[in-house]
């Protein structure tokens, strides 16, 4: 299941550039990870200060 990014993100981008694949953009308010595109590799839960991104 792909990671997603709850509301407790604080849409500073550390995830965006540890994602090796590109899967996660700025959305409205927060990031977004792209379901189709994660890789559940869990690298953007691994660099968040919040823990915002989380396995679905």
């Amino acid at each position: 299941m792909a990671y997603i990014i709850s509301d407790d993100c604080i849409s500073c981008g550390a995830c965006a550039g540890e994602c090796p694949v590109g899967a996660i953009s700025e959305g409205d308010g927060k990031y977004v990870i792209d379901a189709d595109a994660c890789v559940e590799c869990g690298a953007c839960a691994g660099v968040c200060p919040v823990s915002a991104p989380a396995a679905e």
